[in-house]
């Protein structure tokens, strides 16, 4: 079949040279380097607290009973008339799982990129980001009725295969065959659990919305050994509607919105950001972290967003 112009529209449809684009961009995005703790979800290598001899030194503090001798800081201790010892810190690997939601709900978008062009690209960012940190990253691309997981490695290929998954399943995402959500969810997280043991990060794009509250429990799972951070991605006209009439269709059925009808207009903001908040909500019980992305602006310039607030937060 050819191609109409419509798919060569990178807006509406990937392709595999704009998503390596972003290996450079993915260099000036900050997702927690340096020694940040273990705590820290966004970090893609972590540093822990040793008692004895590490790889660096990292700061001193007051002697506490049980240290090692062996790191006692006499310098600091001849200073303060105190006894410190010194602490070390040891990289550990912490490699990435990627999930990339390319199922029917994704292909929307109404001013700028589709969601799942979005999702793509956040999904190259990421794993190239990873790279180059040094550790293991994969992922599962999920198409709705069936799913492709590629296992985390080291090897640069990998990524290449990774993002050639995305775009075929962008390339299907307007060909969507029936399937069961919810029975196609459990496979999916059982097939994820299966991969992902423990000491992952673990990302999860979607725009979450048909996950039910049974999905936090299954998250819940993966979070009992695993970080997780879930980004949601959402088009403007989900989050409120321009003030003017709209016909919405989904191919089968269709709508018609008053965008001038404010009480209509405030109703649907609100259950949006009601909607959210909740789930943010249920999720951070099990420390879980999500953050949104919109699909009209830059995507890079978001991350670096997010990001800089989280870590301004975190130092609080």
């Amino acid at each position: 079949m050819k191609s109409s112009k419509a798919d060569k529209n990178p807006n509406v449809f990937l392709t595999l040279e704009h998503l390596l684009k972003f290996e450079l961009i993915s260099s000036i995005i900050n997702l927690g380097s340096g020694k940040q703790k273990s705590n820290s979800v966004l970090s893609g290598r972590y540093a822990s607290r040793l008692r004895g001899r590490g790889l660096d030194f990292e700061e001193s503090r007051p002697y506490v009973l049980g240290d090692d001798i062996r790191n006692i800081d006499w310098n600091v201790t001849a200073k303060t008339g105190k006894t410190h010892t010194k602490v070390f810190t040891e990289e550990k690997e912490k490699p990435a799982f990627i999930y990339v939601d390319q199922s029917a709900s994704m292909g929307f978008g109404s001013t700028k990129k589709t969601k799942s062009v979005v999702a793509g690209e956040l999904a190259s960012i990421l794993a190239h980001k990873i790279k180059k940190g040094g550790d293991r990253v994969g992922g599962m691309v999920n198409s709705g009725k069936t799913y492709d997981v590629v296992t985390p490695k080291r090897d640069p290929r990998n990524i290449i295969y990774f993002l050639q998954k995305i775009v075929d399943a962008n390339h299907k995402i307007y060909q969507p065959e029936p399937f069961e959500f919810e029975s196609t969810l459990t496979e999916i997280i059982s097939k994820i659990n299966n991969i992902v043991t423990h000491d992952y990060v673990v990302y999860i794009i979607s725009d979450f919305r048909r996950y039910s509250a049974s999905v936090v429990q299954y998250l819940s799972q993966l979070a009992l050994h695993n970080d997780i951070v879930l980004i949601k991605v959402y088009d403007e006209l989900e989050e409120h509607i321009p003030e003017e009439k709209l016909t919405i269709t989904n191919t089968k059925y269709q709508i018609n919105l008053n965008g001038k009808n404010k009480k209509l207009n405030n109703t649907l903001s609100k259950s949006f950001e009601d909607d959210y908040k909740a789930f943010k909500s249920e999720l951070e019980k099990y420390q879980i972290n999500i953050f949104k992305v919109n699909t009209h602006e830059p995507v890079e310039d978001q991350l670096i967003e997010v990001f800089s607030n989280y870590k301004t937060n975190a130092a609080r």
